[in-house]
């Protein structure tokens, strides 16, 4: 659709000007006046024929339904550890053992959300399952909790006597399967289930069979593997999905390299380009090379691309995250006209804009719309209404809400009311949700625990942190990126680094683990500032391998520790060349303080 303030407008890049007459969102995007450099980043320009200029800013959308997209730091999706007869507690402290278990066993209802998922989650049942008996429903129910019941090398003998007694799946309980293997992470699992399919032919394989293999292969093993395996899928099923799924995969691990591979060779192939492949880049370009979102959005113009509620969303969240207020509303508006309508997500995005910019009436108006869709009984709306009123500070709110939650509590909103009862100071009625969580579920996720271990640590309770921390160790739970996470920081602010880049690093040994950025970057800025030049370019080396390239922000880490410790920095505008990173102005004079031949009064006398 064209909005009728769509004028003649240009795109003003690093690389030059495109001249065409954009649609809505195009128009939206381009509508503020001032120029920004945030960051050090040359922002490109979204220029009227005067030229006045607009920019693009970064965003990051939390929780959106029917798939996950977080885009404040991208993990690794994958296999967690129990605690073993290795682990150990140490002066309060978690000391994971270093032996990988393939699987962990969670036979509880309870899920582990990832709130950094980058990929959708692929839909395996054919309209034609959509009527299967209960009884085809409860034979799959039951291969499904044997799955779950063994440890992965015993799966194949459950598999095969399966077959033998003669049952059979219905392709809505593969995919019932399936589903239900990745939601518990056990992707060991899903991957020798799907291989399973394919050997003994229990169904016939379709494009979207092979693109939940490359999907698995990723989690379950790496990004190089999926990719070998999409060579090995016959030509008529290696189609625009099974790329798109890549696509998705290289994203995820933030492999900027491939992604863009991918995404060109899905163009060379001429298969068909959507929406959901270009909001893919548009993550992408986000989290490492901002300016690039631009050519995304011409080429969606270019080939009549039309956004989706996705697409608003984050240009919303965009414009929103730097306080452009009036071209985040002016988004919404088109959004609207487009035919969509902003949704709990997209509300909760716009409230927490209006609470950052402080404009707290409009906040409050786009709660209590909030608060008519949890009349409805729309999912998600008392966890946005919990987390939002206590980023108001509105206590009574946040009681009032929880109160409704009480009686039929879904785990997301446990895990929101523990958050925002500790990010208002209350410490106590956090831990009264958890200790409801443990009484009314059997066994709660490891991400459960760093929730309360969060609060503890902002509200600065690390007597009670090493309680809890020995509570994760004795209840068995996984130890996953977020979690990871949590006691990286707990650590820190108990002063001890040295453990937290112990836990860090025994994590990170897992093939199947990819720590979180965050978690990477708290611990180097701590040696940082101590001016221990060998453990931050450990650190840094890797996050590195773990394909965290391309930041100025690791550098600009790396560099303080070279400055504290009053040692040169050889090679490094090299080193940052290497990597495809450009030092801004700010920078540049900092990379001067450590330039090894610089010259100072000193130098010249001695």
């Amino acid at each position: 659709m064209l909005n009728a303030l769509s004028l003649n407008w240009s795109w003003s890049l690093d690389a030059g000007r495109w001249g065409f007459s954009p649609p809505v969102i195009m128009w939206s995007f381009r509508r503020a006046a001032l120029p920004l450099k945030l960051h050090g980043h040359s922002w490109f320009g979204l220029t009227r024929v005067i030229s006045a200029k607009s920019d693009l800013m970064s965003f990051s959308v939390g929780d959106i339904t029917g798939k996950r997209y977080f885009l404040g730091s991208c993990g690794y999706c994958s296999q967690a550890v129990a605690s073993s007869e290795n682990d150990k507690i140490k002066d309060g402290f978690l000391e994971l053992g270093t032996t990988a278990m393939p699987d962990i066993i969670e036979v509880s209802n309870a899920e582990e959300v990832d709130e950094e998922e980058l990929l959708p989650e692929l839909e395996f049942v054919d309209d034609a399952e959509k009527g299967a008996s209960s009884e085809k429903k409860s034979t799959g129910l039951e291969l499904l909790n044997s799955i779950m019941g063994v440890p992965s090398v015993a799966i194949s003998d459950i598999l095969k006597k399966w077959a033998e007694e003669g049952n059979k799946l219905s392709q809505n309980g593969i995919s019932m399967i399936i589903v239900s293997l990745k939601k518990r992470r056990m992707y060991w699992k899903a991957l020798q289930f799907s291989e399973w399919l394919e050997k003994t032919k229990q169904t016939d394989l379709t494009e979207r069979d092979y693109a939940c293999r490359i999907d698995l292969i990723y989690r379950a093993q790496n990004l190089g593997k999926a990719e070998k395996f999409v060579d090995k899928i016959p030509e008529s099923f290696k189609g625009e999905l099974s790329y798109r799924t890549l696509l998705g995969c290289c994203v995820h691990a933030q492999n900027m390299r491939k992604a863009k591979a991918v995404f060109k060779k899905m163009g060379e192939l001429k298969l068909p380009m959507n929406v959901d492949a270009c909001n893919q880049m548009i993550i992408l370009y986000k989290r490492l090379e901002k300016k690039k979102i631009a050519d995304i959005l011409l080429m969606m113009e270019q080939q009549d691309i039309k956004p989706s509620l996705l697409t608003y969303k984050l240009l919303i969240d965009t414009k929103g995250e730097f306080n452009d207020i009036m071209a985040m509303e002016q988004l919404v508006e088109d959004m609207k006209a487009d035919g969509f309508e902003p949704d709990i997500d997209a509300l909760t995005v716009m409230a927490k804009h209006y609470i950052k910019g402080g404009f707290k009436h409009k906040a409050e108006t786009v709660l209590k719309e909030i608060e008519e869709r949890k009349l409805k009984g729309i999912i998600g709306a008392r966890r946005s209404l919990l987390l939002l009123y206590a980023s108001l500070g509105r206590a009574d709110k946040v009681g009032k809400f929880w109160k409704d939650c009480e009686a039929d509590p879904k785990m997301q909103e446990c895990v929101a009311a523990i958050e925002a009862w500790g990010k208002l100071g209350k410490v106590g009625e956090a831990e009264a949700v958890f200790d409801m969580m443990l009484q009314k579920w059997e066994r709660i996720s490891s991400r459960h625990y760093s929730s309360l271990l969060k609060v503890y640590i902002d509200n600065k309770q690390l007597t009670k942190g090493k309680d809890l921390v020995k509570r994760l160790v004795d209840a068995g739970c996984w130890i996953g990126p977020l979690t990871c996470d949590a006691l990286v920081k707990f650590y820190i602010e108990a002063g001890d680094v040295d453990r937290a880049s112990s836990i860090l690093q025994k994590t990170a040994h897992r093939e199947k683990m990819r720590p979180l950025f965050t978690s990477f970057i708290a611990i180097m800025e701590q040696y940082a500032k101590r001016g221990d030049v060998h453990n931050t370019e450990m650190l840094f080396q890797r996050m590195k391998e773990f394909g965290y390239i391309g930041r100025l922000k690791t550098f600009e880490v790396l560099i303080q520790a070279y400055i504290n410790a009053k040692a040169p920095a050889y090679g490094f505008r090299e080193r940052m060349k290497a990597d495809k990173v450009l030092p801004n102005a700010t920078f540049g004079k900092v990379l001067a303080l450590a330039d090894a031949f610089r010259k100072t009064a000193v130098s010249d006398i001695v």
